[in-house]
């Protein structure tokens, strides 16, 4: 074939390539079987093989390449991308309604949308064709995705018209996509995605471009962020424009005269959200007219002409089958109600934790109800009520034991507590507990070292405290299950480097009652040595601002022990660091950074820095990080999945950042 003959049908390879893909992707309307597609794929591959410079930038055969990148690149976006104000019921609702009539006049139409439960994306286009794909950072600079943006076969590499735009939309991944990643992930023995929306912002932060693809993940258009000379004047003739250029818009949108309409089509969705093949977690409002929206502006967040009416956390009806109880680290035993498996905000549930006796008491929960189970904040799962209407008699009321599952010691109840405690310091239970509790990432962080390595480690009766971690060799961990060569060198590295930790790492890790992280930080930067830590009298730890009564006793009582005199001296002749590294605390009047005598809370998953990180970084400047929202709050800072903290952020008007933000002030 020579090289006239070759263009020639390179060209009609792409124009039924892409029909078919726009068919199968795009419209869900399939005119030939696959195999049919993979043969004249496997053609124009063979055919850019030998003749190179035909291969170009919109080829269909570029979806599923690329290099595997070092790194995103971080980029501009032309206009900014804005998040929306949130609505929880119909009177927000209304509210926003009024806001928008007095600001345009009462002859005001909106368009309703699913909000897609995904991760928001920039495409932009040259002439027609893709060159850059962006993920929203923090709305005016994000990360350059392109080339797993280009894995996703419903955006088109070259659309129909060879205009220059940027489109913005939500990149998700389908609920049959979401099953199959998971079902693989649990062959390899791998921890599962929590949910679809976490599984595709995962995928779409891939530095190799073939797993992203391999993820089929899919996208749904819905904005054009410069009209320039297109000519729309509306939000919903501007949907129809995309669709021409060969966009997938989502097509269960509705254009509503009024408010009334708008809760109609709410209404709606409410009951038909589980039949649909993806996650939403809300309806979109947006004012129709283009004019309109231009008059009503933004504020530094959000636009003034759209609202996100949230969902209310899903609930659902399933059996409870048992109540198991689980002892703490601390010896507090935590009833755990076991469910028949059901889907609950995209995930399935079978736990779900009932907290205390009290609180079985309370709902009158016995085993074999049916109950309402939902997620708080969309993340917790938890008994919300019994349907005791349906009870058949057979149903079995529970009992506190008053002995411990583990050890059999008594239980006590500590006067002022609900929980009933085991206080045998030889408990099994409460001492694998505490093992996990010093490897875990806010305390010694010691990677690989996880719940099942140190069962596994314990039942072998390889360690008995914290201590025995570091008498471990190679020879005992490559005689554990799934333990290769590889994996027992690296965590026999990753405990070695926990060594090195700062003062307040250990002290954390010792698990002292009462003493959270924060408090163990406060703890190292006043004291500095573990020896002055120890030697601490109860006036002296009163005297420290953040310290009170029951928590300096705790402290005193721990360290008179002498088992826990002998683990630290087994720890300081392990090699274990004593001191603290960490900065001093700035004192807010002495600082001049934004955090200095602020309030902040974090929430969600920060992606590029840990919480834990993050919040030293803070603390570091003279800022006060604390654990939940309330009128005092200065800032909230939002990561991944934030759920009920943000929405009370956002009720109570406080700022609220986003990683990239947060990274930019820390950075100055």
């Amino acid at each position: 074939m020579d090289l006239q003959t070759a263009e020639k049908r390179v060209a009609e390879l792409h124009n039924l390539l892409n029909q078919y893909g726009y068919e199968y992707y795009v419209l869900d309307k399939p005119s030939v079987p696959d195999a049919e597609y993979d043969k004249l794929l496997q053609e124009l591959m063979e055919l850019e093989t030998r003749f190179p410079n035909l291969k170009t930038s919109d080829s269909p055969t570029q979806r599923v390449g690329g290099e595997i990148l070092d790194m995103f690149n971080k980029v501009e976006h032309r206009s900014q991308m804005l998040s929306l104000g949130n609505a929880f019921n119909d009177q927000d609702l209304r509210d926003f309604d009024r806001r928008v009539r007095q600001a345009v006049g009462d002859d005001v139409s909106y368009v309703c949308e699913l909000k897609i439960d995904g991760l928001a994306v920039s495409l932009r286009y040259e002439n027609g064709l893709f060159t850059l794909g962006a993920t929203r950072g923090d709305g005016t600079i994000g990360e350059d995705i392109t080339s797993n943006l280009r894995t996703i076969r419903s955006i088109p590499l070259r659309l129909n018209e060879p205009v220059t735009l940027e489109v913005r939309g939500e990149a998700f991944m389908p609920k049959r996509s979401f099953e199959a990643l998971n079902k693989a992930k649990a062959e390899k023995g791998e921890e599962p995605f929590a949910n679809p929306r976490n599984a595709a912002a995962g995928s779409l932060r891939q530095l190799d471009p073939k797993i992203a693809a391999s993820r089929n993940l899919d996208v749904f258009l819905y904005a054009i962020a410069e009209l320039g000379e297109i000519g729309v004047s509306s939000h919903s003739a501007g949907l129809d424009y995309l669709e021409t250029l060969g966009f997938k818009t989502n097509p269960e949108r509705r254009k509503a005269a009024n408010i009334d309409e708008v809760i109609e089509f709410i209404n709606g969705w409410v009951e038909k959200r589980p039949n649909l093949p993806y996650e939403i977690d809300g309806i979109v409002i947006k004012v129709d007219s283009l004019e309109q929206q231009r008059q009503l502006g933004t504020t530094a967040k959000s636009p003034r002409w759209a609202i996100a009416y949230k969902f209310p956390a899903e609930e659902v009806i399933t059996t409870l089958k048992a109540i198991e109880l689980n002892v703490g680290r601390t010896g507090v035993i935590t009833p755990t109600a076991i469910l028949e498996p059901v889907q609950v905000a995209g995930t399935t549930v079978q736990r779900a934790s009932l907290h205390n006796e009290d609180l079985i008491r309370e709902k009158d929960i016995k085993l074999g109800d049916q109950v309402v189970v939902k997620k708080a904040g969309d993340i917790i799962p938890e008994v919300v009520n019994v349907l005791a209407d349906r009870r058949t008699g057979d149903e079995v009321e529970f009992k506190m034991p008053t002995h411990c599952p583990e050890c059999e010691s008594e239980l006590v109840r500590i006067e002022g507590e609900v929980a009933l405690r085991c206080i045998n310091p030889k408990c099994p239970a409460q001492i694998r507990e505490g093992l996990i509790h010093f490897v875990s990432r806010t305390a010694m962080n010691i990677d690989g070292l996880g719940e099942k390595v140190i069962s596994q480690l314990f039942a072998e009766k390889l360690i008995e405290d914290v201590a025995d971690l570091y008498k471990l060799t190679k020879e005992q961990l490559l005689g554990l299950e799934r333990m290769g060569e590889k994996s027992a060198n690296n965590l026999l590295t990753a405990i070695e480097a926990s060594k090195t930790n700062s003062l307040e790492k250990l002290v954390f890790g010792l698990g002292i009652r009462l003493v959270g992280a924060k408090a163990a930080k406060t703890l190292a930067q006043e004291f500095e040595t573990m020896d002055c830590l120890m030697e601490a009298t109860l006036e002296d730890l009163v005297a420290i601002n953040e310290i009170g009564d029951k928590m300096a006793d705790s402290v005193v009582t721990f360290f008179e022990s002498e088992e826990v005199q002998e683990l630290v001296a087994e720890l300081k002749a392990a090699g274990l660091n004593m001191e603290y590294k960490g900065p001093k605390p700035v004192a807010a009047e002495e600082s001049d950074s934004f955090f200095a005598g602020k309030t902040v809370v974090l929430t969600g998953k920060l992606e590029q820095m840990g919480r834990t990180e993050a919040k030293e970084k803070i603390e570091a400047l003279g800022g006060n990080v604390a654990g939940s929202v309330s009128k005092k709050t200065h800032l909230v800072v939002a990561g991944a999945d934030a759920g009920s903290k943000l929405a009370k952020a956002e009720s109570l008007g406080i700022e609220v950042w986003d990683e990239e933000r947060l990274l930019e002030e820390l950075s100055k």
